[in-house]
C-alpha cells in the first residue's frame, strides 16, 4: 500500500512538472519544425519531386519488356487432318481445336530526341531544388510568426506586471482616500474617482491577460499542440541596452538577404526552369531516333514437332533503327515555343516582384527598429521624469497640497510612460531580430 502511494505521488509530481514546463523560443522553433502540418506537407511534396528526378534519370535508359500470348482456336468444318502410320496401320486424325503460344523479349532505346529527355531531367532537378526552397520558405514564415507571437507575449507579460504595480498604487491611494473621507478631508465623490481608477487598473490587467491567452493559443496552434496541459513560455533577459544596440544599414541587410532568402532563389530557379522549357519546346522541330530490338518464338499444337523443337526452330531475332522527322504538326511546336518565351518573361517579372517585396519588408522592419529605438530613448527619459513627478504628487496629496484630479493625472502619465517604454523596447527587439533573420542568422 505504501509503495502504491509513493508511485502515485511520483506520477502526480511528474505530471505537475510537465504541466509547468516553460517553452523557450528555441524549443518552440525546434518543435514546430518537426511537427507543424504545413511543413510536413511541404516535405511530402519535396519527396515527390525527388521521385520525379529518379523517374527522369531512368527515362534515359533503354526499356525492356517480356511478353507471352496463349490462345485456343476451333475450326468446326476442318476436313483435312493428320495421317500417321503405326505398325503398318494408317491412322487419320482431324484436329478441329488447336493451341497457339508465343514468347517475346523486346527492347527500345531513344538514342536522340532533340535532348528532350535530358532537358526533362534537368527540369525535374530544378523542380526538386524549388521544392526544397519552398520548404525553407514555409519554415521561415512559421519561424517569423512564432517570433512575433513570442515577443508579443513577453511584452504583454511585462506590461501586466507594470499594471499590477499600478493597481497596488491605486489600492493604496483608495485606502488613503477612505481614511481622508473618515476624517472629513476628502469628499465621497473624490473617493469614488479613486475607486474607479482602481477598477480601471483591474480591468486593464484582465484584458491584457486575456490577450496573452489568445497569443499563447495561436502559438500552440503553430506548434500543433492539441492537449489541454498548461502552456507557458520562458522569460529571457531583455534589457533596454539590448534594444539600443546598433542597427545595420538597410542597404547592407537587403544585399545580404538577396543572397540567402529562399523566395529569391526560387524566383531565380523559375527563370532557369523556363529556359529549359523553351529548349524542350524547340526540340519539337528536331527528329527522333529510336533503336529497337527483339527476340521471339512461338508454338502450335497442330505442328508435328514437339514443343521444345518448335521453340528452337521458330526462334527469331530482330534489330531496327527508326527515324521520325516532324514536318507539319498543326503549329503545336511554334505555339509551345512562344508560350515558353512568354512564361520566361513572366518568371523575370515575378523575380523582380519578389525582390521588391523583400525590400519593402526589410524597409518596414528597419523603420520599426529605427523609430522605436528613438521612442525608447525618449520613453526612458519620460518615465524617469514622470516617476519623480508622481512620487512628489503622492507626498503632496498625502499632505493635502494636491487634489485628486492632479494625483490621478500624474498616475496616468506615469503608467503611459511605462507602457510606452515597454512597447518601444520589444518592438525594437523584434525588428532587430527580424533584420538579422532575413540576413540568414537564426532566431534566438
Amino acid at each position: 500500500m505504501k509503495k502504491n502511494i509513493i508511485i502515485a505521488a511520483a506520477v502526480l509530481f511528474s505530471a505537475s512538472v510537465q504541466a509547468q514546463k516553460q517553452w523557450t523560443l528555441q524549443q518552440c522553433l525546434d518543435y514546430a519544425m518537426e511537427n507543424n502540418i504545413t511543413l510536413k506537407k511541404a516535405r511530402l511534396q519535396q519527396q515527390q519531386a525527388t521521385e520525379d528526378v529518379k523517374g527522369a534519370k531512368s527515362a534515359l535508359l533503354p526499356s525492356l519488356s517480356a511478353s507471352t500470348n496463349h490462345s485456343l482456336g476451333y475450326r468446326p468444318w476442318q476436313d483435312n487432318g493428320t495421317t500417321t502410320v503405326t505398325n503398318g496401320q494408317v491412322n487419320s486424325k482431324i484436329s478441329k481445336s488447336y493451341y497457339n503460344g508465343s514468347y517475346g523479349l523486346n527492347a527500345q532505346w531513344t538514342v536522340w530526341n532533340g535532348n528532350r529527355n535530358r532537358n526533362q531531367l534537368k527540369l525535374t532537378q530544378l523542380q526538386e531544388d524549388a521544392q526544397e526552397l519552398a520548404l525553407q520558405e514555409s519554415a521561415n514564415n512559421i519561424q517569423e510568426k512564432i517570433a512575433q507571437l513570442y515577443v508579443q507575449i513577453l511584452y504583454l507579460t511585462e506590461a501586466v506586471k507594470v499594471s499590477e504595480q499600478s493597481l497596488e498604487t491605486s489600492k493604496k491611494n483608495e485606502e488613503r482616500g477612505q481614511e481622508m473621507v473618515e476624517v472629513g478631508k476628502m469628499s465621497k465623490a473624490d473617493l469614488a474617482q479613486l475607486s474607479a481608477q482602481r477598477a480601471s487598473d483591474e480591468y486593464n490587467i484582465v484584458e491584457a491577460q486575456s490577450n496573452i491567452r489568445n497569443y499563447k493559443l495561436q502559438l500552440k496552434q503553430l506548434l500543433e499542440l492539441t492537449d489541454n496541459e498548461a502552456f507557458d513560455i520562458a522569460t529571457p533577459i531583455a534589457t533596454d541596452a539590448m534594444a539600443l544596440s546598433a542597427i545595420p544599414s538597410l542597404t547592407t541587410v537587403y544585399e545580404q538577404a538577396l543572397t540567402v532568402r529562399p523566395e529569391i532563389e526560387a524566383g531565380k530557379l523559375a527563370v532557369k526552369e523556363n529556359d529549359i522549357n523553351l529548349k524542350i519546346a524547340q526540340a519539337g522541330k528536331l527528329p527522333t531516333i529510336n533503336l529497337t530490338g527483339g527476340l521471339g518464338t512461338n508454338t502450335n499444337s497442330l505442328s508435328n514437332n514437339g514443343w521444345g523443337t518448335q521453340l528452337k526452330t521458330n526462334f527469331d531475332a530482330s534489330a531496327g533503327l527508326s527515324l521520325s522527322l516532324p514536318l507539319f504538326d498543326q503549329r503545336q511546336t511554334k505555339t509551345a515555343v512562344n508560350k515558353a518565351k512568354l512564361q520566361r518573361e513572366q518568371a523575370l517579372l515575378d523575380l523582380q516582384d519578389q525582390q521588391k517585396q523583400l525590400y519593402q519588408t526589410l524597409e518596414s522592419y528597419w523603420l520599426d527598429a529605427e523609430t522605436n529605438q528613438q521612442k525608447l530613448r525618449a520613453a526612458i527619459a519620460t518615465e524617469e521624469s514622470e516617476q519623480q513627478s508622481f512620487d512628489l504628487l503622492q507626498e503632496q496629496f498625502r499632505l493635502g497640497l494636491k487634489n485628486i484630479v492632479e494625483l490621478m493625472t500624474g498616475k496616468d502619465k506615469l503608467l503611459q510612460a511605462q507602457q510606452n517604454r515597454l512597447q518601444s523596447k520589444y518592438q525594437t527587439l523584434l525588428a532587430q531580430q527580424m533584420l538579422k533573420f532575413y540576413q540568414g542568422e537564426g532566431i534566438h
